[in-house]
């Protein structure tokens, strides 16, 4: 009895073991972005279509206000409340003291300049498709923005979530660097898979999720409870959302339906977002929503 006892801690502390290496940070190098220098110009078109606005400002803030990245309202969710932090150039409660291989890991890799996993309520897989010398852009962008001292609340999660090395478990089911469309794409198409799924992340929102909070991507954009627990947000593959290419192409600019309808909630920011970007871009993202494929999987 004894022995087995023994044995079952050998194979406990090495599965410990085995965990605690799978998960450890991930860092990216000073010398992998060596060769990068961020263009703020070009960074400005980064920031609206990656949607920093909707997150990390006042949920109420309007023009220029929706510059200050103080800190956005909690997440709510089924493992807790979570709080987007102050991203603003301050160098004590922001990110001005950031380099730019401590930002591409946490947009990337989910590590904080600490060493710490960030919860994936921030989308860093989603970023984690995003070219480095835009994540360069971006940060430069974002460092000409105005300073704020506000400091980040903590976020609101119990045990188990609280465990912030589990969140590499998650990784290692979840964290992928393929893009959930594949097959043949038009470079219109492609380009706005690349501004879907890399930078403006809709399959946050609008992909069912499983037990774990992972993504279900053979359900992609199909469509997903809200989780302020009232309705569901709608899927956008073409055997839902019937648009055309121009009318999705101006809803994305203006927040008008094809019946005149308005977007509201959480889409009134992302619009905001997308109307500084070029009109290609939406149409690119329009083009994109009309070859997603149908569900793989039962709604």
């Amino acid at each position: 009895m004894g022995r087995f006892l023994g044995i079952l801690v050998a194979f406990g502390a090495l599965g410990l073991a085995a965990f605690w290496v799978l998960t450890r940070p991930d860092h990216v190098t000073g010398a992998e972005v060596a060769g990068l220098t961020g263009d703020a110009a070009a960074g400005e078109a980064i920031f609206w279509a990656g949607g920093c606005a909707s997150c990390h400002a006042d949920a109420e803030a309007e023009g220029d206000a929706r510059l200050i990245l103080s800190g956005g309202e909690g997440l709510v969710s089924d493992f807790g409340t979570f709080y987007p932090p102050n991203i603003s150039p301050d160098p004590e409660h922001g990110i001005g003291g950031w380099t730019l291989a401590e930002f591409v890991t946490a947009m990337q890799n989910g590590i904080s300049p600490e060493g710490l996993h960030y919860y994936p309520a921030f989308p860093y897989p989603a970023y984690r498709l995003a070219e480095r010398q835009d994540l360069a852009d971006l940060l430069a962008f974002l460092q000409t923005l105005p300073e704020d001292d506000t400091e980040s609340p903590a976020h609101e999660v119990g045990f188990p979530f609280n465990i912030r090395r589990a969140v590499g478990g998650w990784n290692l089911l979840y964290l992928s660097d393929d893009y959930a469309v594949q097959g043949e794409l038009s470079a219109e198409e492609a380009r706005g898979r690349y501004l879907a799924e890399a930078l403006a992340h809709c399959g946050e929102c609008h992909t069912p999720r499983d037990a774990l909070g992972g993504p279900d991507r053979a359900a992609w954009l199909t469509g997903a409870p809200n989780p302020t627990g009232t309705g569901r947000i709608p899927a956008l593959t073409p055997d839902e959302l019937r648009w055309s290419t121009t009318e999705i192409a101006a809803y994305l600019n203006d927040g008008f339906t094809p019946s005149f309808d308005s977007a509201g909630g959480h889409m009134r920011s992302v619009i905001l977002n997308l109307a500084n970007l070029p009109d290609a871009d939406r149409q690119a993202i329009a083009a994109y929503l009309k070859v997603l494929p149908p569900p793989r999987t039962e709604r």
